[in-house]
C-alpha cells in the first residue's frame, strides 16, 4: 500500500490512517464538522475552496479536502495497484 495519499495543493494524509471517506453534502455532516471545529480535531487542506470529501481518519482528526471522494479513493487504489504490483517478483 502507498504510505501516503495526496490531498491536493501539497498536502498529503498517511493512507493507511484513514477510516471513512465521507460526502459533505448533508446536514449531519455540516453538524460534524461543526463539532470537530469546536473540538480542535479538524484540519481543512481545502485552501479556501469548497470541501468535497471529508476523511476521517482513526485518530479522530477530520479532514477536509477540495478534491472529490471517486479522485481520493482513485488516489488510494492506485498507489495499492501500484504497491502490489512493486511486490510482484514476475512484474
Amino acid at each position: 500500500m502507498k504510505e501516503f495519499t495526496h490531498l491536493g495543493f501539497n498536502n498529503w494524509v498517511q493512507t493507511r490512517q484513514i477510516a471513512v471517506i465521507q460526502v459533505p453534502g448533508s446536514a449531519p455532516a455540516v453538524r460534524f464538522i461543526q463539532e470537530a471545529r469546536q473540538r480542535n480535531v479538524l484540519v481543512d487542506v481545502t485552501q479556501g475552496r469548497k470541501t468535497k470529501t471529508i476523511l476521517v481518519l482513526v485518530s479522530g482528526q477530520i479532514v477536509l479536502s477540495a478534491l472529490t471522494p471517486d479522485t481520493i479513493i482513485g488516489r488510494v487504489e492506485n498507489g495499492t495497484r501500484q504497491a502490489n504490483k512493486s511486490q510482484d517478483p514476475e512484474s
